[in-house]
């Protein structure tokens, strides 16, 4: 389904855990990380069409996450031709977007790549907000940054004094925040796999 102008309606997803932290997936067989995205079905709003690239790409259902805010408009990228089935070349031009902003309100052992038989991700992390964009294919990194920045005054607010008290002061606190993490310590949702650094193949 295009519109007049070639562009597939579609919606993406930047998912907050209660860090402000993002989801973000490795793309299946590929170096490059996104965030979940998919197109909009004839007859779906762009809400509908969240929900469920939400649970295909990611296993969530509605009661897992809360819509903090939406972009206003469409954000365009075009792809290019390289990239673009030859049957589609000259009517296919790329991907128009609305992003949602959610967060997760539930434990984030419920995320699950293998939700459907055809899986987006075969690796996931939490990653600052501002997701470095060059491990992001590069047609898409302008939008990933006009929607990180409309989305970003939306932010939930944390409050920093409940989680020292939680904590338990600052002794713990420094150790629960700033010890380094090991696999060994983690447990991953199904079909997840622990990459620290994932622009490190890139590096290499």
């Amino acid at each position: 389904m295009l519109d007049r102008d070639g562009f597939r309606p579609n919606v993406g997803i930047i998912l907050l855990n209660q860090k402000n932290q993002v989801f973000w997936g490795k793309r299946i067989r590929t170096h490059s990380w996104q965030f979940p995205q998919g197109g909009i079905d004839r007859g779906e709003s762009p809400e509908q069409a969240m929900f469920r690239e939400l649970h295909e790409e990611v296993g969530l259902q509605p009661d897992h996450v809360r819509i903090v805010a939406r972009t206003r408009d469409w954000l365009r990228y075009e792809v290019p031709d390289r990239f673009i089935r030859r049957d589609a070349r000259g009517h296919y031009k790329g991907q128009k977007q609305i992003w949602y902003l959610l967060q997760l309100v539930k434990p984030d052992w419920n995320l699950n790549l293998r939700a459907t038989d055809h899986p987006e991700f075969d690796a996931w992390r939490w990653n600052d907000y501002w997701v470095p964009l060059d491990v992001v294919v590069e047609f898409k990194r302008g939008v990933y940054e006009m929607a990180l920045s409309e989305l970003a005054r939306f932010l939930p607010r944390q409050d920093s004094r409940s989680r020292y008290l939680r904590a338990g002061g600052p002794r713990q606190r420094d150790a629960q925040e700033f010890a380094p993490l090991h696999p060994a310590d983690m447990e991953l949702p199904p079909g997840a796999s622990f990459d620290p650094d994932p622009q490190q193949n890139l590096r290499g």
